[in-house]
């Protein structure tokens, strides 16, 4: 696999790399990030090697990330056009001001008109809602997106960070209504972070919404960086950090011995179990340096074996929020009641039987 081995996001016609290139990192407003040097080093990398998707907001780094985005792509006649760009919006760009922020339609207006000023473009391709907004109706949110998708100035919407009720009854809404659909979603998901197996993705697979992982490493948690009886520091300051807990590195554990076996990084094999799970599109991977650009790159040649998968799956399982254990457990004995469906017999043990009538 490669970078330009492009793959449709969700139920939609918009052809995307496999992995993302995220750019919370492009620019130092706030004390994280990489100058403009570093960030057109990490872009150019990324499209050589074959790369069309590049996702922002508009409050990474104050606005910086845009900024770069629009000047390295203003500077290159037609690159823009070959390039998948989006951002978010939802943040509060002006503190003080009630409507900087927020889904309502004067909020969504006015960060979109900055975000295509900042990224010196008419048009972006896929607008994230960064956050949902519980003080404006869903019907305002989503007719003022549809109504920039009739006006040009975006291409295609997804949600992120929103609860799966929220994104389901948003979608819902504009289906009935002939409006423009959610056709992904951008969402915390790697081998620690897994809850979103429990809506999340089951609402993606059932609406066709593709899955955009972000922190696809845990922070770096999964890296590779971190290993028992060390003393892990912040790399950019000296500093001694938290690091994983325990249970966190028993998966940290297995994901470095699948590693030793492939000979390859711990990075590459967590972000290729992610790039193989149901629904994802492109994890999303936001370097602050080229070298993590190209080793994050390297998982696009790591294969895993079932074997290999099953391991990972049974180390990193989740707990779910109810009721996904009862329904996958009772739901089909109470349903079937020892039929055989499907080539599966299932069988109403009268115990379980008695208590899963009290529900």
């Amino acid at each position: 696999m490669a970078l330009d081995s492009y793959v449709t996001l969700g139920r939609s016609g918009l052809r995307v790399s496999p992995f993302c290139l995220g750019a919370m990192n492009f620019g130092e407003e706030g004390g994280w990030g990489c100058g403009v040097e570093e960030s057109e080093l990490i872009l150019r990398t990324y499209l050589d090697h074959g790369g069309n998707f590049v996702d922002t907001a508009n409050f990474y780094t104050n606005g910086h990330s845009e900024a770069i985005l629009g000047d390295f792509l203003a500077a290159r006649p037609g690159l823009r056009d070959r390039v998948v760009l989006a951002t978010k919006f939802f943040g509060n760009m002006h503190p003080g001001d009630p409507n900087g922020g927020g889904g309502g339609r004067k909020a969504v207006l006015a960060q979109v008109e900055q975000s295509l000023r900042r990224l010196r473009t008419d048009h972006v391709d896929l607008l994230w809602l960064h956050n949902w907004d519980a003080h404006t109706p869903v019907e305002e949110t989503m007719r003022t997106l549809d109504d920039l998708v009739t006006a040009g100035k975006v291409r295609y919407l997804g949600f992120s960070n929103t609860p799966a009720w929220y994104t389901a009854q948003a979608n819902t809404t504009a289906l009935l209504r002939a409006w423009t659909p959610v056709i992904a979603l951008q969402v915390e998901y790697s081998l620690l972070a897994r809850t979103v197996e429990g809506e999340l993705v089951p609402l993606a697979q059932d609406s066709g919404m593709g899955v955009l992982p972000w922190s696809p490493l845990a922070g770096g948690y999964l890296s590779g960086k971190y290993s028992r009886g060390e003393q892990p520091r912040d790399t950019r300051r000296g500093q001694i950090t938290g690091g994983p807990s325990d249970e966190q590195y028993e998966v940290v554990d297995a994901v470095a011995a699948v590693a030793r076996d492939l000979d390859t990084t711990s990075a590459a094999v967590a972000l290729a179990w992610l790039r193989d799970r149901p629904t994802v599109t492109a994890p999303i991977v936001g370097p602050r340096r080229v070298d993590h650009l190209t080793a994050n790159l390297a998982a696009l040649d790591v294969r895993l074996t079932a074997e290999q998968t099953a391991v990972l799956d049974q180390v990193s399982a989740p707990s779910l929020d109810y009721p996904h254990d009862l329904n996958r457990q009772v739901g089909p004995m109470l349903q079937f009641g020892g039929a055989t469906v499907d080539g599966r017999t299932s069988t109403v043990y009268p115990p379980l039987l008695e208590s899963a009538t009290r529900y």
